[in-house]
């Protein structure tokens, strides 16, 4: 490719940093419900804005089928090199990370030596994604649902084209699975540019409607004189009580985060609050789009975009001791902290916006460094210091020339890049849907060459009408739930003896419709043909569902004793991590049930090794230590469950929100100081707050983002 040599060039890398790996994929389909931090009671929208409440109930994602869970990832770290791509010019080095959702990880700023985002310095993942696994640091594209991607650690398509101003751009491309969208992002430099060009397409190929939502997620490093600048009075306020309010900026209505703190009721001063919170900025309509960060000395970031990109975003982890303990636990202590400005499709995160059929949908984004006058910057006066921001911001990149760049990119939005200019490869599926829906989509080429084996059961499908016979794998594998595919499985034949297999797929397609009365009925039919450990626990999942708790832990049981039976001399490398996904989730239904036993048997039968060879073993790992205490609890023993915590317990795939480990901390403290009042014939007290009195909670277990009701006495 013949470039000028001024401009954007760009090449590949590699970023060697200590890393964690991904593991396998959970091999059960994701029926359950995620856990969703982002979501409002619904009576909590009739106070809203009529189109924010409709865009806030509009198609909510029941499962995040048919994508598979990402959980099986520890927390050894062990020096890696990563596959990157740079982009450069005279002024910007931008390095990406293909086989990581395309993440943005570094956006260094030549003249000055100054890193622009929040660099991680290790690779941790954290069950922070709708698809499980996710990562903090620099800049994610998140598409699909209210959450981050789910192929936020995912291998994307890349490929070298050429720039508007002739230059090269790095394109990135895939299908989005959740909401079955093709998308790409284009990167580039213009010669002598301070700013990182970003040029977004999302295109429906389909002829029905398709909820729509997209948020760039920018982690930039956060110290106590760190602000937020942006063109708003005003702010969409959501934290962990699940409540959307509208508050002023820069001053929040809530208290503030400790006694004492100057200004510390100021929203765009993140350090100065105590807890974790979303203010989503409320942008009037003539306004520029854009958001920066900056420091004491008024650098830092800034982010704006053309008019499409409506939203904008500050998160904060407050200075709370959970919040502390959740930055650690993503990167390594002594690490410095990180807030996250955002931009999205829609004012909030909670909302999506309907796609018209056959539609595409795109925009231009642009990322630089930004400097103003800090007397402005933190100046007492609102309006002066957003004013000083956005002149500055004028001056280095005027919003006709964003707009007018955006007009320029799209005339090579639909350039196919050279197969010799392909970086990196994706999946497969969007060669599969390519097949199937024979979609049009220039620019963003699925190429037959990437279908793959998890595709291959599909296109037999698709091109015979007959749905195959199970692989040789005792692990089934992933199940398309579209209403395409759904279709052509009510539709399939099967091989005699076989429909067993497709009834299982059919009710999980069901279960992702929402039709789970079909569902049941598919999978019932399909126990009957053939007892098999993945529709009963299919069922399980469904009676759990359904509040018949009992039923669930039955089933759950004899699924796993079947499954580990089948699978215990098998030397699958997947039996290790079939069993193991198992295990883990049946294991809080039969203690639900009040089946301690089971459960305890269960953990502490042997499985066969990850490698397929190694000697069985009881399910190790901080999840299953965990649960171990939770069990020895349930069956009375809180000794020995305080035991097991002292010793230490590391939930590698800790969610988001959850309060699991202090819950149990707390559980154990309260069923210990109940023991000793017993033998000793003492008047019991307030449990729980002599529990919190007398066992203080370690700080390695406080993962808590939201007040915490203190004890009696210091109330």
């Amino acid at each position: 490719m013949t470039t000028d040599t001024t401009a954007t060039t760009v090449r590949r890398a590699t970023v060697r940093i200590p890393a964690a790996p991904l593991g396998p994929e959970n091999p059960l389909p994701a029926l359950g419900e995620r856990g969703q931090p982002h979501r409002l009671d619904p009576e909590q929208r009739q106070a809203l804005p009529p189109d924010m409440a409709r865009q806030i109930g509009y198609a909510p994602l029941r499962t995040v089928l048919p994508v598979r869970v990402l959980d099986g990832y520890g927390r050894d770290r062990a020096p890696v090199e990563l596959d990157a791509l740079v982009v450069e010019n005279d002024r910007l080095r931008a390095t990406v990370l293909p086989g990581l959702g395309g993440r943005l990880y570094s956006l260094l700023h030549k003249p000055t030596g100054r890193e622009l985002l929040y660099r991680n310095p290790v690779f941790q993942p954290a069950d922070f994604a709708l698809a499980g696994a996710w990562f903090s640091g620099g800049v994610e594209w998140n598409l699909g649902a209210t959450g981050h991607a789910a192929h936020t650690c995912a291998p994307l398509h890349a490929a070298r084209v050429t720039a508007p101003d002739g230059g090269e751009m790095l394109r990135l491309w895939e299908w989005e699975r959740l909401r079955d969208l093709p998308f790409q992002v284009d990167l580039w430099l213009p010669a002598g540019s301070d700013f990182l060009y970003v040029g977004v397409r999302v295109r429906n190929p389909h002829d029905r409607t398709v909820p729509l939502y997209w948020w760039s997620n920018t982690a930039v490093p956060e110290t106590p004189d760190t602000r937020v600048l942006v063109p708003a009075d005003a702010a969409w306020q959501f934290d962990y009580h699940r409540a959307l309010t509208r508050v002023p900026v820069p001053r929040a209505h809530e208290a503030p985060g400790g006694p004492g703190a100057p200004d510390s009721a100021d929203l765009t001063y993140p350090t100065r609050f105590e807890h974790a919170a979303d203010h989503f900025f409320d942008i009037a309509d003539e306004d520029r789009r854009w958001i920066a960060a900056l420091d004491g000395q008024g650098r830092g970031l800034v982010q704006t975009s053309t008019d499409r990109l409506r939203g904008r975003k500050l998160f904060r982890w407050g200075r709370g001791r959970g919040g502390r303990r959740w930055q650690e636990w993503l990167t390594e202590p002594g690490t410095g902290g990180y807030l996250e400005i955002q931009a999205g499709l829609a004012r909030t995160q909670l909302e999506h916006l309907p796609m018209a059929a056959e539609s595409e949908v795109s925009w231009l984004e642009a990322y630089g460094p930004l400097a103003a006058d800090p007397a402005h910057v933190h100046g007492a006066d609102w309006p002066a210091a957003r004013a000083a921001a956005a002149t500055a911001l004028e001056e280095a990149l005027p919003r006709a020339a964003l707009d007018a760049a955006r007009t320029a990119w799209l005339t090579r939005a639909d350039t196919d890049p050279d197969p010799a200019d392909v970086l990196a490869t994706g999946s497969g599926w969007g060669a599969l849907e390519v097949e199937r829906g024979r979609h049009p989509l220039p620019g963003t080429p699925f190429p037959p060459a990437t279908l793959g084996a998890a595709q291959q059961p599909w296109l037999e499908l698709l091109l015979s009408g007959v749905f195959p016979r199970p692989t040789a794998d005792p692990v089934p594998g992933p199940t398309l739930v579209s209403p395409d595919w759904r279709e052509l499985l009510e539709a399939a034949d099967t091989y005699p003896g076989n429909e067993w297999y497709r009834d299982y797929h059919l009710g999980i397609a069901q279960w992702a419709a929402g039709d789970r009365a079909q569902a049941v009925r598919s999978w019932e039919r399909s126990l009957a043909a053939h007892p098999s450990p993945w529709t009963l626990r299919a069922l399980a999942v469904a009676d759990a569902a359904a509040d018949r708790t009992e039923q669930a832990a039955q089933r759950y049981a004899a699924g796993y004793d079947a499954l580990a039976d089948a699978l215990a001399d098998s030397g699958w490398p997947s039996a290790h991590t079939a069993l193991r996904a198992y295990a883990l989730e049946a294991v809080p239904v039969l203690l639900a049930a009040s089946r301690a036993e089971d459960a305890a048997r269960i953990l502490d039968r042997p499985v066969p090794g990850p490698d397929g060879q190694a000697a069985p073993a009881p399910l190790e790992g901080g999840r299953a230590r965990l649960l171990r205490a939770r069990t020895a609890l349930a069956q009375g023993d809180p000794a020995r469950a305080r035991a097991l915590l002292d010793e230490g317990v590391a939930v590698d795939d800790l969610a988001e929100g959850d309060e699991v480990l202090s819950d149990t901390w707390y559980a154990v403290a309260e069923a210990l100081l109940a023991h000793d009042a017993a033998d000793d014939g003492s008047a019991p007290q307030d449990a729980r707050a002599r529990a919190r009195r007398e066992h203080p909670l370690p700080a390695a277990y406080d993962f808590r983002m939201r007040p915490q009701e203190p004890p009696a006495a210091h109330r």
